[in-house]
């Protein structure tokens, strides 16, 4: 991906995994794409409708190694998730609308925080858990 190469800061996975992400938030959110659906039908995703769909992804691929992933991946904010948004939508790989700004995606919460919350280490039982399995 030429993209890797003028913005090597972030990795080809990296920007796979979010690609991957718009996709899984718009089906999750009811606005993925459906043969019967109209053209005209709004398929946008917000920022921070991507940024939890993209917590969400993470956590479900990678469990508790998430962080270290988006560590490796040199993701280590929201604003980081942002920028690869629109490096992508300036390579013609995602698009916006006009209401659609980087921003959106600056210090919404704190992502290393949102990918580890759901899990807490357990001495009792051996196996970790996750929050809402209590």
């Amino acid at each position: 991906m030429t993209l890797c190469r003028e913005v090597p800061h972030f990795s080809y996975e990296a920007y796979e995994f979010v690609c991957e992400a718009v996709s899984f938030t718009t089906d999750r959110l009811g606005r993925g794409k459906h043969e019967a659906e109209e053209p005209t039908s709004d398929k946008h995703v917000s920022g921070a409708e991507l940024l939890f769909g993209v917590c969400d992804l993470a956590v479900r691929e990678f469990g508790m190694m998430a962080p270290v992933v988006f560590r490796r991946w040199g993701i280590r904010t929201t604003g980081d998730i942002g920028l690869m948004v629109f490096n992508l939508i300036k390579v013609e790989l995602l698009s916006k609308s006009d209401r659609d700004a980087p921003e959106d995606f600056h210090d919404l919460f704190d992502l290393q925080q949102a990918l580890t919350e759901r899990f807490e280490l357990s001495l009792d039982s051996g196996h970790p858990m996750k929050r809402s399995d209590r």
